[in-house]
């Protein structure tokens, strides 16, 4: 890298190393977790990308206390990736900056958490984290710098997974995470949110082979770059080729063994003695006294099974039995929690 001042080329050769380790890392396919490191790299190497463009500029990505640059125990302490993206990119709603600010505090979440559930909902993002640092590189130091010209794919295809999305029933930090990556999303504002540079989106499409023996295998087309009609026709073709979903019935409801489960476990599944026995504090016979004391369903033997609090419940006739909520499950678990309203019970 002739040409560049020695800290400028420390900075920037440490961000395209961690770059591609973070891609050597989630190409791996005996990786299970792969957002998880790559994640923690890509910060990285964000990180120091933003630091060698701020001292080639001649500024000092350096926190100030007063007229004099802070150290933390002797060393000078640099500027953290949070502070460099809203230093080098001012507007707020950018989606590059909002793609960087997606994952500051989601590496803080799953840094001690083994989450390979999460890695196909936030495929689009970790994509667009390594595209856009291509094209920051390419901005402010040339194509020669680009790392795209040895990577074809920049993360394997990565298909979704029946699997993963049934881990998610076991795994207890998903939901908390989850939270996270939705609340995210839905304060984004839709430009923001559409946009390639905040979360990648293709669709790869298997077509006759090309009549010219010269043309590429494998084309790609940015979809910001194509007029409106071009635009309408990719649309079309997504339209076509998008998974069939089919409705299926009573999907957020649950059953009372369900239910029971949820709460045990969310009061810490504390045990009582009843009749000289250990049993869970919550468990079926509880959950019963619960719907009766609330009024959310009628006695099974009641000759209008279908006048429930359809907040919490609501009867199945096809099953002749009854469903219940998430907001009876919440419900319980607040309750519950009070020894008071729990004893009121028996």
């Amino acid at each position: 890298m002739r040409g560049l001042p020695k800290q400028v080329k420390n900075f920037l050769d440490k961000a395209i190393d961690s770059a591609l380790l973070a891609v050597e890392t989630y190409n791996k396919p005996a990786v299970k977790f792969k957002s998880g490191a790559y994640i923690v790299l890509m910060c990285i190497a964000w990180t120091s990308l933003l630091h060698a463009i701020f001292v080639k500029k001649k500024i000092k990505p350096i926190y100030k206390e007063g007229k004099r640059y802070k150290k933390v125990n002797g060393e000078l302490q640099y500027w953290e990736l949070k502070t460099c993206i809203s230093k080098y990119i001012n507007a707020d709603n950018d989606p590059i900056r909002k793609n960087i600010e997606f994952f500051i505090p989601l590496r803080n979440k799953i840094e001690h958490k083994f989450l390979p559930e999460i890695d196909s909902n936030i495929f689009g993002e970790c994509e667009s984290l390594l595209l856009n640092f291509d094209k920051i590189v390419e901005k402010e130091f040339g194509t020669k710098y680009c790392l795209r010209e040895s990577l074809s794919f920049a993360l394997q295809m990565y298909p979704s997974s029946a699997t993963l999305r049934m881990a998610t029933k076991t795994n207890k930090d998903y939901d908390s995470v989850l939270n996270f990556i939705n609340k995210y999303r839905s304060s984004l504002h839709a430009d923001v949110f559409k946009s390639g540079e905040y979360a990648f989106k293709a669709f790869l499409v298997q077509v006759a082979n090309h009549k010219s023996s010269e043309a590429l295998p494998i084309q790609f087309y940015a979809y910001d770059k194509l007029t409106e009609d071009e635009k309408k026709n990719i649309e079309r073709v997504a339209a076509l080729i998008k998974e069939k979903h089919i409705p299926v019935a009573n999907n957020d409801k649950f059953k009372p063994g369900y239910v029971v489960e949820k709460v045990q476990n969310a009061l810490g599944n504390p045990t009582i003695i009843r009749g000289k026995k250990a049993v869970d504090k919550f468990n079926l016979d509880t959950h019963t006294r619960c719907w009766r004391k609330y009024r959310v369903r009628p006695e099974t033997i009641d000759a209008n099974p279908e006048r429930t609090n359809a907040t919490y419940c609501v009867y199945d006739a096809m099953n002749q039995n009854y469903g219940y909520t998430q907001a009876w499950i919440d419900f319980l678990i607040e309750k519950m929690s009070n020894e008071e309203e729990y004893n009121s019970l028996f």
